[in-house]
């Protein structure tokens, strides 16, 4: 298929590219923007399947673009070359390289998931921020969870700046969406211990037991986790707090949170 060329900051396909930052057009289309080559790069090797690949070389930053549009195109995206005008138009990064996809967006159920004998999960309740969420996400692979679930969601998976912060790990982190009292009915059912983060707790974290089958529960960032999960949760745990800030940055919280459950699972 030949490599259709755009100049012009009028194209129609522009346009879509630009109306695919906001939510509801994602939704009807059913789609999802991923910009950067490190990020379409692990979207390529997860199997994401690309429908269509923008670049402008007059943007790459490095030798490595060309062979990911290979790859790209010998998967089934179709490809379009864009001038560097013409790709500051759809860019949303403030430094871009050159690489802008278009790919399907997925559903995930609990049911879906395929957990060890001793799962390790991250739970996280009505965040609002599309780069905390996808801190989180990085977060999460990197400390090995098997699973990511996030619950009554202000912000989509799919906004591309939870792309852009995850670095592509959205592809490759297990992520479900769901309700927070049907998501605790199901740890229930796998019996999983779920240990939420809240100021209030007693418990200090690094004291609490974070072996066995866990799901460490976190809140949104201006009101924390919900009643629901203070009342519910089996075990309500504190990171210490020594200066006047009574809480910290959800997505710092939870690197905290989980590479203690890291040290105490590797001992």
């Amino acid at each position: 298929m030949p490599v259709e060329k755009i100049s012009s900051l009028q194209n129609p396909r522009l346009k879509e590219l630009v109306r695919l930052r906001d939510r509801r057009p994602r939704d009807e289309a059913g789609v999802f923007l991923i910009e950067g080559y490190r990020e379409i790069r692990r979207a390529l090797e997860k199997q994401v399947k690309l429908q269509e690949l923008y670049f402008a070389p007059d943007w790459f930053l490095g030798e490595n673009e060309p062979a990911l549009i290979e790859q790209a195109r010998a998967a089934g995206a179709q490809l379009f070359e864009l001038t560097k005008e013409a790709f500051a138009k759809v860019a949303y990064r403030e430094r871009p390289d050159g690489l802008l996809a278009v790919a399907p967006q997925w559903s995930r159920t609990l049911a879906d998931l395929v957990l060890p004998a001793v799962p390790f999960l991250l739970v996280v309740e009505a965040i609002e921020k599309p780069g905390n969420l996808g801190t989180i996400l990085r977060s999460a692979d990197a400390a090995g969870c098997h699973a990511v679930i996030v619950c009554d969601p202000v912000t989509d998976l799919f906004n591309p700046n939870v792309v852009r912060a995850s670095t592509g790990v959205l592809f490759s982190v297990p992520c479900v969406v769901g309700d927070s009292a049907g998501v605790l009915a199901w740890l229930h059912g796998k019996k999983i211990r779920t240990v939420a983060t809240t100021p209030a707790a007693a418990t200090v974290y690094s004291t609490a037991d974070l072996r066995g089958p866990l799901a460490l529960v976190m809140g949104s960032e201006q009101y924390g986790l919900s009643e629901f999960w203070l009342k519910n949760a089996d075990l309500p745990v504190r990171i210490p707090m020594a200066g006047q800030a009574d809480s910290l940055n959800v997505a710092m919280a939870a690197i905290i949170a989980l590479f203690e459950a890291v040290r105490q699972r590797s001992l």
